[in-house]
């Protein structure tokens, strides 16, 4: 035996204790930090299977900062300005004195919850057109970018150095260099593959550019949990993109193995695009400490004719999931059909309950997810879902044309909504996101077009076939469910 071989036992016994005492105090905080029984479950169960792996994912992954209050907008004055004007909406409903006559009826409750819980003004002075894939969607942004003559704004999960990422820097360094303002934000994971020389080359012409949460040691555990997913273009104000479609090459030429990417954008003109501003601005603000003010940056509002809309953000900057509360509202009102397209099914258990009830009740629901996917994981965890959505009388289409990101929600061939959030946990309780809801019945029914146009290119899952599938992927999908709030 070695001098020191009679200490290693005892070593042993003091790590244990060290990690069993934390895990019990983790434990602890995880209860006490009142999430839903789920999550805290979920949690609780890692830290008991796997004690030592648990811990660090939890410390990496599994906090919770919301009710903390890290992320603050306080002193960005354009959201002052906008209180004023949901105040006033608001004192409108309340009075049933709502008069935008535009706004299909029965929309109400939904308009007064996002006025509250996300400080999202409705605009009707706007036109929307539908971007049905990449090719349309990069050739408006290029164009819109080519025709600025102030400011351009991005803020993007992905940025890719690859040919369409390179086409965009060269386009923003012109622009920079004929004397318009070009501010870009990127995820600092999202955009991991970004080098250094890609942001000196646009810092270096005078373009502004920020990472979103630098995830370094040590701060990583703090960080590394709150993604910016958001996808936002504005351009002089007066013209404002979002949808799923990052600046990637992979949503032209599509997935080795997989396929097409399949994807949906927005571009709006007209009074909401102030509003995707002051998200962008208290971005900027958060990650550069700058204010973005002056008529220059929004142009005021005209409450004039055209298509209701507004712009729902979320993340750990609200005091609610106020994206995911939209979901549920919308859902749980509907009273004829409810169509969603997601890449990721992996819905909190309110939203999860709201669909099968609604469908239960009559209401046609059906949701459209790809059966191939870019994360085995999470595909696992989408599959594990399908037969308690089939068993309520939810149809499930499983898209074949390759990878479909797209997230789209309609409802009642009355209103949509098009953005970031998918219907994951992550999405609706984690991560930054935004999302345009557009109250037009004429808008809705296009977007239901090319919905049914998806549909056309899936395959529906029936319930009697889904409980014939081999064992060993009901295993991996029942693992799988039991971590999904983890996700």
């Amino acid at each position: 035996m070695g001098v020191f071989d009679q200490y290693i036992p005892d070593t042993l016994q003091v790590v244990s204790a060290i990690f069993l005492l934390t895990s019990i105090a983790i434990a602890v905080i995880i209860v006490l930090e009142k999430r839903s029984p789920f999550k805290t479950a979920a949690w609780i169960l890692v830290l008991v299977l796997i004690p030592v792996l648990g811990l660090i994912f939890y410390l990496f992954f599994g906090q919770d900062y919301r009710k903390r209050k890290i992320f603050s907008r306080k002193g960005l004055f354009e959201l002052g300005k906008l209180r004023i004007l949901i105040s006033k909406q608001l004192r409108q409903i309340n009075k049933k004195n709502f008069n935008f006559h535009q706004v299909p009826e029965g929309n109400e409750k939904l308009i007064s919850l996002l006025l509250k819980n996300s400080n999202a003004l409705l605009t009707t002075g706007n036109k929307a057109k539908i971007l049905n894939n990449a090719d349309a969607t990069f050739n408006e942004i290029f164009a819109s970018i080519e025709k600025a003559k102030h400011h351009i704004h991005l803020e993007y999960y992905i940025i890719e150095n690859d040919e369409i990422g390179n086409r965009l820097k060269q386009l923003l360094i012109k622009k920079r260099r004929e004397g318009v303002e070009v501010r870009i934000i990127v995820d600092d994971v999202g955009s991991w593959g970004l080098k250094k020389k890609f942001f000196r080359s646009l810092i270096s012409e005078g373009i502004e550019i920020y990472p979103f949460m630098k995830v370094r040691f040590p701060r990583l555990t703090s960080k590394l949990n709150f993604r910016n997913h958001r996808k936002i273009a504005i351009i002089d104000g007066k013209t404002g993109f979002t949808g799923g479609i990052n600046f990637a090459d992979r949503y032209l030429k599509g997935i080795k193995k997989i396929g097409l990417w399949r994807d949906t954008h927005l571009k709006i003109e007209g009074d909401a695009v102030a509003c995707l501003q002051v998200i962008f601005a208290a971005d900027w603000f958060f990650v550069s400490g700058q204010n973005i003010e002056g008529k220059n940056y929004y142009t005021p509002f005209t409450e004039g004719q055209g298509i209701p809309i507004q712009i729902a953000s979320s993340g750990p900057d609200s005091d609610w999931e106020s994206i995911g509360q939209a979901f549920f509202s919308a859902i749980a009102g509907a009273t004829k059909s409810v169509y969603i397209t997601t890449p990721y099914l992996i819905p909190p258990q309110y939203i999860l309950s709201a669909l099968k009830t609604a469908a239960l009740g009559g209401i046609d629901v059906q949701i459209i997810i790809p059966e191939k996917s870019d994360a085995r994981f999470s595909k696992w965890c989408s599959f594990s879902f399908v037969q308690e959505l089939l068993e309520a009388g939810v149809r499930m289409f499983f898209y074949q044309g390759g990878f479909i990101h797209s997230k789209l929600l309609m409802v009642d061939s009355a209103l949509c909504s098009i953005g970031t959030t998918n219907l994951d946990f992550r999405s609706i309780e984690t991560n930054f996101e935004v999302n345009a809801f557009i109250y037009d019945e004429s808008f809705t029914k296009k977007l239901e077009r090319f919905y049914k146009d998806d549909v056309a290119k899936s395959r529906e899952i029936f319930l009697d076939e889904w409980q014939k599938r081999k064992l060993y992927k009901k295993i991996q999908e029942s693992f799988a469910h039991m971590f999904s709030p983890l996700l």
